[in-house]
């Protein structure tokens, strides 16, 4: 198939074009390069730089006639949401409805957004959470993210477009930019680079579900076929504590360190933990790389980058 994949040079975009690229598909990348990077693209992949919510983008899909659209590209910011709301809207809300304009008017068969499975939900009424649980998102990005989703549902109603809504769990891995909203997991293993003392928001003990970006990249694979007319989570159902994340970084890499404490962070939920029984069911899809070993991944790209700077 054609697959247009947006936000394709960045961190997760990229590794689901390396998945898509694997598989035999020809792919075509737009990317604003705002905080992706040329070198995160695939060499068999086309990088086009365009911004989702430019009005030539229907232009590119009439010349290319993708089959399907995998959307990536989005402020993924909490923090960029309250400071700039609209910036965000702008972005996750007017530059998803540009797509799916695009895609309806070039006969896209089917549409694959990346959505929140954390800020969406917000403060969680039960643990683990699944595709039922109500949505009440506690920042602009997850309201965005989530309003994005409705669009892409509603146009599945409306024109017939066939779509699958990924909702991500926290995603970490190789090339997460720390010059963007870097994840926890990559902030601290700069800081472990660099030598110095992470900074841990709050007590620690608040708790995420870290999910590694190569088991994302392959949930996108199987949604090319399968989860028509669905949202799923996308996570380990584990929750790990900041406290313990830090524990276990310090455990693979040998080095270890004096955290520091800051204020908790306005927009984050307390608790997160996803319960992925539908993806499992539905698309035979489970989360296959344990902490330990995506933390271990992860510590040699940091590495092997700190290694190529010198």
């Amino acid at each position: 198939m054609k697959i247009l994949v947006t936000g394709g040079a960045g961190f997760i975009g990229s590794h689901v074009v390396d998945a898509y690229v694997a598989e035999g598909h020809d792919v075509i990348v737009v990317d604003n390069l705002s905080s992706g990077k040329r070198e995160n693209v695939h060499p068999a992949a086309r990088l086009v730089e365009m911004d989702i919510g430019e009005p030539n983008l229907l232009d590119l899909f009439l010349a290319e006639r993708p089959d399907v659209v995998n959307h990536h590209a989005a402020n993924p910011s909490v923090v960029t949401s309250l400071r700039q709301p609209l910036f965000d809207a702008t972005q996750n809300i007017l530059g998803t409805l540009n797509l799916l304009e695009a895609a309806r008017r070039a006969g896209v068969a089917k549409f694959i957004y990346s959505s929140s499975g954390g800020a969406m939900y917000g403060h969680p009424r039960y643990l683990p959470v699944d595709e039922t649980h109500p949505v009440n998102p506690v920042s602009p990005y997850g309201l965005s993210k989530y309003t994005g989703e409705r669009y892409v549902s509603l146009y599945g109603t409306a024109y017939g477009l066939r779509w699958t809504s990924l909702r991500y769990a926290n995603v970490y891995g190789p090339r997460q930019d720390l010059c963007g909203e870097a994840g926890v997991v990559a902030i601290f293993c700069q800081n472990l680079v660099d030598g110095v003392a992470p900074e841990i928001h709050g007590d620690g003990e608040q708790t995420r579900d870290f999910v590694y970006v190569d088991d994302c990249a392959r949930a996108n694979v199987l949604a090319l076929e399968g989860g028509d007319g669905q949202a799923y989570n996308v996570g380990t159902g584990v929750n790990t504590s900041i406290r313990m994340l830090l524990c276990t970084l310090m455990e693979v890499t040998g080095r270890i360190v004096e955290p520091r404490h800051g204020p908790p962070r306005p927009g984050d939920v307390r608790h997160s933990r996803l319960d992925c029984t539908k993806i499992k069911q539905e698309l035979g899809w489970q989360a296959e790389i344990d902490l330990a070993e995506g933390l271990e991944r992860t510590w040699s790209y940091f590495l092997q980058k700190a290694a190529g700077c010198r």
